[in-house]
């Protein structure tokens, strides 16, 4: 007997949500789907009257899914270029709750807001929490047997499936040691990330911390602090060398 598939997990969005290419709007919608493919966060789907399609070209081309059927692709061309792929169209489903929607490939777009504020890399989980607690444990991290930073006043911060991490003041920090990096990252629940390389007795260690020089409003208090890859330096809380954690990042 095969094994039944688990349920679709589909929500309302509550909030406007907007897609902009160009200088276009590509879709604007307060009936917005949220639709978790993948585990680990949603995707947007828009109703098909609240997305230009006339913008673009509706392709022969199918996006194929076992459990959503095929959709329709749809081209965008902005300027002298075209964006394949930007949309996916569901005709037909057998998840009924996607008949007449469209889903937009995040990177075919410029621009994604969330009422009017910018959002960054993909949809924000509402299940994915961040947590900045102010701390008063000794954190010290040694690179190649050099202490780097030290401090008494870390900010723990907690991101759900994630490992902790220690923000600590640039006051705290060997900043001597450090330079910028060309790197930055970005999160959708923390914004832009900065790094440094940190070079100890000539040994260049690269993007081994990183900050968010202005984070989002729910990851403020961490603006000005920085922290480091615990996966790859030696980390001691009060005084106790700490396992690395196993992550995608180790």
């Amino acid at each position: 007997m095969a094994a039944t598939r688990p349920k679709m997990q589909i929500e309302p969005a509550f909030q406007r949500i907007r897609a902009i290419a160009g200088p276009h709007t590509i879709a604007d919608s307060t009936n917005v789907k949220l639709v978790w493919e993948t585990k680990y966060y949603p995707t947007f789907f828009f109703p098909v009257d609240d997305v230009a399609l006339d913008l673009m070209v509706g392709t022969d081309e199918v996006d194929h899914s076992p459990r959503k059927g095929d959709a329709q692709l749809y081209d965008l061309t902005i300027g002298d270029g075209v964006r394949t792929a930007a949309a996916r169209v569901y005709h037909e489903s057998p998840v009924e709750d996607l008949v007449g929607y469209v889903a937009l490939r995040w990177g075919a777009m410029d621009t994604w807001y969330e009422e009017d504020e910018e959002m960054f890399v993909h949809a924000r989980d509402p299940y994915t929490r961040i947590d900045i607690l102010q701390s008063s444990r000794n954190i010290r991290v040694e690179i190649d047997g050099v202490t780097v930073a030290d401090s008494n006043m870390p900010r723990v911060l907690l991101e759900t499936r994630l490992p902790r991490r220690f923000y600590l003041p640039q006051t705290d920090v060997r900043m001597d040691l450090l330079t910028p990096s060309d790197l930055h990252t970005e999160c959708p629940y923390k914004g832009i990330a900065s790094y440094w390389n940190v070079t100890i007795d000539g040994t260049v260690h690269e993007n081994v911390v990183w900050g968010y020089p202005f984070p989002t409003l729910e990851s403020a208090t961490i603006a000005g602090y920085v922290a480091f890859w615990d996966e790859k330096l030696d980390v001691y809380v009060d005084g106790v060398l700490q396992g690395k954690p196993k992550t995608v990042f180790s």
